[in-house]
C-alpha cells in the first residue's frame, strides 16, 4: 500500500495508543476472538483495504477475510469482513479502522449518488482540493471507489488560473501566455471564468480546460454552444438536486466540493462472535 497511507495509519494509531491500551492490556493476555464488520446502512464501501492495513501494521498475525471490498454496494446487515486473532490487538485497532472506513465509505456513497444522478449524460464527477488536511490521499481514493474521478491532487499537478491569479497577472490572456512559456507542454492549463466575456477570452488562449465557476445553467449552456473545442468544467454550488440539469448543458466535468467536505460517515460496526 502507498507509503502515505501507511504513515496516516501509523500516526492515527500513535494518537490513539500513545503508550498502552490501559483497558485491553490489563484485561487480556493471549486470548483470541473472532468478529465481523457489519454495514449498518446501505452504501458504497471504501477503506476496506485500509482497514485491513491497520491490523497488518498493528499485529500481522490477525486474519481478515474480506467478503465485500472497496467500491462494492452493500445493504444494511451485510457482513463486510470477518476478523480473528489476538483479542487485545483487535480492540486496539478497532476505532482507527472504523474511523477511516466509515468516513471513506461515506465519501464513496455520496459520490455514487452524484454519479447515478447524472444518468445518461456524459459529464464526469470530479472531486476538489477541499479535503481534510493530511487525509487527501484517502478521501480522493474514496471518490474513485464511488465512481468519480480525481481532479488535480495538489498545486504541483496542474495549472489552475483562478480569479486572484488573473487580477495579479492583468488578464486571462496574459496569465495563460506567461504560464505557457514556463511550464512543461504536457502540463494541462485550466482557467476559471465567471462571465461570458471571460469565457470568450479564455477560448482564444492556449488553455486546455475552462472552468465555468458559479454560473447558472442558462449561462453554462450558452458557453457550451460558443465553445471551440476546450474541455469544460462546471463548478460552484453543485448540489445533488441540480446536478442533472448541469450535466444536461453539455459540460465535460462537474467538480463537487461537497464530496469531501459535506459527506456523512457510513454506519459500520465491529461485533465479536465470542
Amino acid at each position: 500500500m502507498d507509503s502515505r497511507i501507511d504513515n496516516i495509519i501509523k500516526n492515527a494509531l500513535k494518537e490513539d495508543i500513545p503508550t498502552i491500551d490501559i483497558t485491553s492490556d490489563n484485561l487480556f493476555n493471549n486470548e483470541t476472538s473472532e468478529g465481523v464488520f457489519i454495514a449498518k446502512q446501505n452504501g458504497i464501501l471504501s477503506g476496506v483495504q485500509v482497514m485491513v492495513r491497520v491490523f497488518q501494521i498493528l499485529d500481522d498475525s490477525i486474519y481478515i477475510k474480506v467478503l465485500n471490498d472497496d467500491s462494492e454496494q452493500v445493504e444494511k446487515g451485510d457482513i463486510i469482513a470477518i476478523i480473528s486473532g489476538k483479542t487485545s490487538s483487535i480492540l486496539k485497532g478497532e476505532r482507527v479502522a472504523l474511523n477511516l472506513m466509515q468516513r471513506m465509505s461515506g465519501i464513496a456513497s455520496l459520490t455514487n449518488l452524484f454519479v447515478n444522478e447524472i444518468g445518461q449524460y456524459n459529464a464526469k464527477i470530479l472531486d476538489t482540493r477541499k479535503t481534510t488536511p493530511n487525509l487527501r490521499v484517502l478521501e480522493k481514493m474514496s471518490v474513485v471507489h464511488g465512481g468519480g474521478i480525481n481532479h488535480r491532487f495538489c498545486l504541483s499537478d496542474q495549472v489552475m488560473i483562478k480569479d486572484n491569479h488573473i487580477k495579479s497577472a492583468g488578464s486571462i490572456t496574459q496569465a495563460v501566455k506567461i504560464i505557457k512559456s514556463k511550464v512543461d507542454q504536457n502540463i494541462k492549463i485550466e482557467v476559471e471564468v465567471e462571465t461570458f466575456d471571460q469565457f470568450i477570452e479564455a477560448t482564444k488562449t492556449d488553455c486546455d480546460i475552462i472552468m465555468l465557476d458559479n454560473m447558472d445553467n442558462d449561462l453554462m449552456s450558452k458557453c457550451v454552444l460558443a465553445n471551440n473545442g476546450k474541455l469544460l468544467e462546471a463548478s460552484g454550488n453543485m448540489e445533488l438536486n441540480r446536478i442533472k440539469g448541469v450535466a444536461k448543458t453539455g459540460v465535460d466535468f462537474i467538480s463537487v466540493g461537497a464530496l469531501t467536505h459535506s459527506y456523512k460517515a457510513m454506519d459500520i460496526s465491529l461485533k465479536f462472535n465470542n
